[in-house]
């Protein structure tokens, strides 16, 4: 016998743009497409995510795409009626008001709290842990994505590492990928995208590439790291279709592409620097030579994080080429221009040192359960 669909509320507000409203549309469209379930996605901020969601509408009350609704909200007064799932993406918190129509309901919804994602030991304890609401004693229930089995996995569509492989297979896929965010390359050229956040340490970057020997053709989404390009290129700021060249180095603005595209942008790129959370997942999916800018905290906690990951993820590879990631990716982070740009040789060096175990990293993370399916589980559980 067929089962309904499951209601879910995902409640999302927006602290770092993309990687918040990444994560949380990812995931509501895997629900409606791939479990079949009714998802309403509640976002403070649509705009966001209306650049990488066409059909989405900033400005209207809801909008319907990929099988989610989305609506502005939460706001103080907003009526809310419950449905069977409720996740409050990041631990932003619930209005006191969302939360007692959850205690009226004559069945209480599924208290989910998605944390972020982070590779440190903390999350494998805190996953699946239930810690009651103060004010109604409800339920909530922490999941924790992360990179162990002890923790929620992380977002990973069917099928993707087969569609990534084809893809491979198939030049014209990518010539026709570039080609759509209007960017021109050699056969030569390695192709960057950057993907950050603002960072003094751009600058030497962009020296180092300049000046280089090979050429790189770097792809930065429009509105990314625009006053550090600005002072590197003297105020010409490239445009879509007008990249800015200095020796080596052609900067190409381009457009944001749609969530569902940018599997395709990565797989057509030799590297990356990604941000947030959502374009680090996918930079990891597509085993591409990657260093990962996490969000900036101001008690400097976001270098804990990025250690722990480094941690984890360069265990067991070949001891130089690790060594190189290292460097590289604590100088972005650090905002260590200089080392950074010291640090690009050893990390260009390492990008073939590294392939098979990049690979083999995806591989063992996609063995362990799949963070919506996980959820999906967990939730009927307890319906």
């Amino acid at each position: 016998m067929a089962r309904d669909p499951t209601r879910w509320d995902i409640v999302c507000r927006v602290v770092d743009n993309y990687g918040d409203a990444g994560v949380a549309f990812r995931l509501a469209r895997m629900l409606a497409i791939e479990h079949g379930e009714r998802v309403t996605l509640w976002i403070d901020d649509p705009v966001p995510l209306a650049r990488i969601a066409p059909g989405v509408d900033p400005l209207a009350a809801a909008s319907t795409v990929d099988g989610v609704t989305v609506r502005r909200g939460p706001a103080a007064g907003t009526p809310f009626e419950p449905g069977d799932v409720v996740i409050d993406a990041f631990g932003a918190g619930l209005p006191d008001g969302w939360v007692d129509a959850m205690a009226r309901a004559a069945r209480p919804p599924v208290w989910i709290v998605l944390e972020y994602l982070t590779a440190e030991p903390w999350a494998d304890g805190a996953h699946r842990r239930a810690s009651p609401e103060p004010r109604t004693g409800l339920a909530r229930w922490y999941w924790c994505p992360g990179f162990t089995a002890a923790t929620g996995g992380l977002l990973r569509e069917a099928g993707l590492f087969a569609r990534r492989d084809a893809f491979r297979r198939d030049p014209a896929a990518r010539k026709a990928t570039l080609a759509s965010v209007g960017a021109e390359v050699s056969p030569d050229a390695r192709v960057a995208l950057l993907f950050c956040y603002p960072t003094p340490a751009l600058p030497p970057l962009l020296d180092a590439w300049a000046d280089g020997d090979d050429p790189v053709v770097a792809l930065v989404p429009q509105g990314v790291a625009v006053d550090a390009i600005d002072r590197w290129a003297g105020g010409r700021v490239p445009h879509p279709g007008e990249p800015y060249v200095r020796g080596s180095l052609a900067l190409a603005s381009i457009p944001f592409v749609a969530q569902a595209g940018f599997d395709e942008l990565l797989w057509s790129c030799d590297l990356a620097i990604v941000r947030g959370e959502d374009s680090f997942v996918r930079a990891q999916w597509a085993t591409i030579p990657f260093a990962w800018h996490a969000y900036p905290q101001a008690d400097g906690a976001h270098h804990a994080k990025v250690a722990a990951f480094l941690d984890r993820h360069l265990a067991g590879a070949p001891t130089g080429p690790a060594a190189a990631v290292r460097r590289f990716t604590e100088a972005l982070n650090q905002g260590d221009g200089p080392g950074l740009a010291a640090a690009w040789p050893p990390f260009d060096r390492a990008r073939a040192g590294l392939a098979d175990h990049r690979r083999a990293w995806a591989e063992t993370l996609a063995s362990r359960p799949e963070l919506a399916a996980g959820l999906v589980e967990f939730a009927r559980g307890r319906l």
